[in-house]
């Protein structure tokens, strides 16, 4: 590979790590507000530190093992209800998809029945490592989508057809090590926006419900999932966007809509 063509390859593979990186960025800045205050912010940042890490091993195995990762555990077939053949990647991201899911519904209908916003989340000594251990997880299994699309880039930069070159595993190892960085150096302030501004932690929430019905979709996509003999297609990049666009702009005009009527209110009194 040229210089040229290893700075535009990282290039791209920096710009990747950062656009598939935001939903997961998103997860960590809300779980890591569970974790004892003084402790949230080194939570994020050994989260994300060892998470990035374990996507390099993630980033190795696939390259030598992608064969086991796509290899059928089991199958499905009870006909006109669910078929689907699953492998250890599917499994992975449908159990991703339904741990997002579970957390997004458990935190909105907390919303709806707390009290005292001031107490409702408990923290503890000991919570701040069940935290780092679910940011850990959530971030593997965000990362099969980019590590695949990271080897689908470089792949063919070696000698033989398909084969990935020293140099293409070291662009995307940058590129891991890159995102890593950017994440931790977003994480506070993405963090400390939503305690700021409480009202958006349910803007976050649904866009995370959202990103559990990306992560099921996607999983049953890669296990060829048929429900009711409709088969499920994974909900492409370009929607996912489109969908949290439109719950931004709806959260936008509909807190300064709030904040018309209050003013027109506190006028007439």
């Amino acid at each position: 590979m040229g210089v040229f063509e290893i700075v535009i390859t990282l290039g791209m593979l920096v710009l990747l790590q950062a656009v598939l990186g935001f939903d997961n960025l998103l997860y960590i800045s809300l779980e890591s507000q569970r974790a004892p205050e003084a402790q949230q912010s080194s939570v994020r940042k050994w989260g994300i530190g060892i998470a990035v890490g374990l996507r390099i091993v993630l980033l190795f195995l696939l390259i030598k093992m992608i064969e086991a990762f796509q290899a059928e555990w089991f199958s499905i077939s009870w006909e006109g209800v669910v078929e689907g053949t699953f492998n250890l990647h599917s499994i992975i991201v449908l159990v991703g998809g339904v741990f997002i899911l579970y957390t997004a519904m458990k935190e909105i209908f907390h919303m709806i029945v707390v009290e005292d916003f001031q107490t409702e989340i408990k923290r503890d000594a000991s919570s701040a490592k069940s935290v780092v251990a679910k940011i850990v997880f959530m971030n593997a299994v965000f990362s099969f989508d980019s590590i695949l699309s990271a080897i689908a880039l470089v792949s063919g930069t070696g000698e033989k057809p398909g084969e990935i070159s020293t140099a293409g595993f070291w662009i995307m190892v940058v590129a891991i090590l890159t995102g890593g960085a950017l994440m931790i150096w977003l994480a506070d302030g993405v963090s400390t926006f939503l305690q700021k501004n409480r009202m958006y932690e349910v803007l976050g929430l649904f866009i995370l419900f959202v990103v559990g019905i990306l992560l099921l979709t996607e999983g049953g996509h890669l296990s060829h999932m048929k429900l009711f003999g409709s088969e499920i297609h994974a909900m492409s990049k370009t929607t996912f966007y489109f969908v949290i666009t439109v719950l931004v702009l709806t959260e936008v005009v509909q807190t300064r809509y709030k904040r018309k009527l209050l003013a027109e209110q506190k006028h007439k009194a």
